[in-house]
């Protein structure tokens, strides 16, 4: 089969289409044959070299949408279920960026009834990592208020929807040609010189603004960020932290659920063939997406 990967770090000159075996899945395992894979910054890290693994193959992709097509002791999946998943994991031999993988059973979860593949495939990522910190910020509907930054992108979009659905006041931090779409998902639309309320009970930093952030929490309020270990020292009593998103296949069930039900909505800004990975890079790396990348074998 053919496989993204990075033999050596650097720009997306890096990123190599590579023939591999096709990986046969362990106990309690599942290979989905992949129908679409999704393009994440988290990836031009890796091909960076930002999350290490100098010297080895690595391979490229978090998110992926497909058909089940071996299992061993997976429970209740089989061959031929349409299934979405997270292949959590910085440094591993074989991403999602190919033809076929393998993940944990229990990282999978059906695949979303009212869009395609393509669509499907921009999921697990970034709304897990959205939902994963509302999680930590333990905010209460109808009581709390929430200013997430960097609103208008992939985790920031899906963190505003699953707040207000969740009855949380939300403002949006974002540009100001954001402003209709931030609206769309309930939130009221600030830019960045623009927030005059300093005293919002949390704020969930997907824009990775860092300390900065931290003079809009109240004092005792909360503060989560989106990368591991990076988050800024705790100031005037408020608590700071930051995500590691992790595999949940239960959870990404329910996010399924609330896509087919229209509380969450997925956006795809292009998509490229499997063997154009380092064109996609390349875009990702110009900026101004609006939307995920999306390869498609």
């Amino acid at each position: 089969m053919r496989a993204v990967v990075v033999n050596s770090f650097g720009g997306p000159e890096a990123v190599e289409v590579v023939e591999t075996e096709v990986p046969r899945p362990g106990a309690g395992q599942v290979r989905i044959k992949v129908a679409a894979a999704s393009l994440n910054p988290v990836d031009a890290g890796v091909r960076a070299g930002v999350f290490g693994g100098a010297g080895e193959r690595i391979g490229l992709g978090w998110d992926v949408a497909g058909t089940v097509d071996a299992v061993e002791d997976a429970g209740a999946w089989g061959i031929g279920d349409e299934v979405v998943a997270l292949h959590y994991g910085a440094v591993k031999p074989l991403g999602t960026h190919a033809e076929y993988v393998v993940v944990d059973a229990a990282a999978v979860a059906p695949a979303p009834a009212s869009v395609d593949a393509v669509h499907a495939a921009t999921l697990p990522l970034n709304a897990l990592t959205a939902a994963q910190a509302l999680d930590r910020l333990e905010l209460t509907p109808g009581r709390s208020s929430l200013l997430v930054t960097g609103a208008a992108g992939a985790v920031g979009g899906y963190a505003v929807r699953l707040a207000v659905h969740r009855g949380i006041a939300v403002t949006g931090l974002a540009r100001e040609g954001d402003e209709a779409f931030v609206r769309s998902l309930g939130a009221r639309h600030v830019t960045g010189d623009a927030v005059a309320d300093r005293g919002f009970d949390a704020v969930l930093d997907a824009a990775v603004l860092g300390e900065p952030a931290l003079a809009w929490v109240r004092d005792g309020g909360r503060y989560i960020g989106v990368i591991p270990h990076a988050e800024p020292a705790p100031v005037r009593g408020v608590a700071t932290g930051a995500v590691e998103v992790r595999a949940d296949g239960a959870r990404l069930a329910e996010l399924v659920r609330l896509l087919d039900e229209g509380v969450l909505t997925t956006r795809v800004a292009e998509t490229y063939a499997l063997e154009d990975a380092a064109k996609a890079h390349a875009r990702l790396d110009e900026g101004g997406v609006r939307g995920r990348l999306v390869l498609v074998p």
